[in-house]
């Protein structure tokens, strides 16, 4: 190597590179998932059965059915078992290929017609029966799921102006937090950063400080506020240190015949507070965030900005 290309080897590895801005919610995974990450999606076993049955509960044979943002295709195949007709949209190009070639590989694919464009502007040829729609994320930040369904509904109203708005797939949306103290020390360094956590075992590290709270219940169907936001009291049952919320989003994605529900939960999110306080049994705790659905997650910023000594009259939701 001459001197001129070693200077230059030197210049290219000290030398800071543009990064851009990093507040762009497209560097974020979530909108636009690739297809390795899909592989978690489609081993979630929870997920996977619950829309299954959800699909089946929904789709009556014969039915024409919408999936906007389809990915694998795979709710559009469980969809495809009964119904004659599945629109499935999806703008990732590399995912559309894939979803081709795997609906090729399994019973009744052929129902499927894959369409690479925007959910967000597509609306399908005829009236459908059902839309399959699952942009969620805990806490409904980083995915455009409340949006979406707005959007498509407005869309759909004035393109089809005499027919009802078809079934959703999930059917309703419940969203919680709850007071915990966790313990953000992994194998002697402490890093209070966010952590997911499995809805469906335990988690040694937290601790629950008080009941959970519902702060956002919405139906598909009807119309809701594309805000996502809290402000006031929270009763503390237990004592410790509060320095973490817990997320919780509980997706209704059916309901059967018999009035029972068929529900998935997104993974729990704790979120660290900015300082931990010391708490007891039969205060009160006042809290606030607000933020957008489809915000990135350095949106969902919790603050306290103050205790109550006594917590009578509060009651958790």
């Amino acid at each position: 190597m001459n001197d001129s290309a070693c200077c230059l080897d030197r210049e290219n590895r000290t030398s800071p590179q543009p990064l851009g801005d990093l507040n762009d919610p497209s560097r974020e995974v979530g909108q636009f998932i690739p297809l390795h990450y899909h592989f978690q999606m489609l081993t979630d076993q929870v997920r996977m059965a619950g829309f299954r049955e959800a699909i089946d509960t929904v789709v009556k044979p014969g039915a024409t059915v919408l999936e906007p943002g389809s990915g694998t295709g795979v709710l559009s195949y469980y969809a495809a078992q009964k119904a004659g007709k599945v629109y499935s949209v999806e703008y990732n190009g590399e995912l559309v290929e894939v979803s081709r070639r795997l609906l090729r590989d399994n019973p009744n694919g052929d129902r499927v017609t894959v369409i690479h464009g925007d959910a967000f502007t597509y609306l399908p040829p005829e009236p459908v029966d059902a839309v399959i729609c699952e942009m969620l994320h805990v806490g409904l930040v980083r995915e455009k799921q409340l949006q979406m369904i707005d959007s498509f509904k407005s869309r759909y109203a004035e393109r089809f102006p005499n027919r009802r708005l078809p079934a959703f797939i999930p059917t309703a949306t419940i969203q919680a937090f709850q007071p915990v103290q966790y313990d953000f020390t992994f194998e002697g360094y402490t890093a209070a950063i966010p952590v997911f956590q499995d809805p469906y075992s335990a988690d040694a590290r937290a601790t629950a400080l008080g009941d959970p709270m519902v702060y956002q219940q919405l139906l598909y169907e009807s119309p809701y506020e594309l805000a996502c936001r809290f402000n006031g009291a929270v009763p503390i049952t237990a004592e410790g240190r509060l320095n973490a919320l817990r997320f919780v989003t509980k997706n209704l994605l059916a309901i059967k015949p018999d009035l029972t529900t068929i529900d998935w939960h997104n993974q729990f999110l704790i979120i660290p507070l900015d300082h931990g306080l010391a708490v007891r049994p039969g205060q009160a705790v006042t809290l606030t965030f607000d933020y957008a659905p489809g915000d990135p997650l350095a949106a969902l910023h919790p603050m306290v900005t103050g205790v109550q000594r006594s917590a009578v009259g509060i009651t958790a939701a």
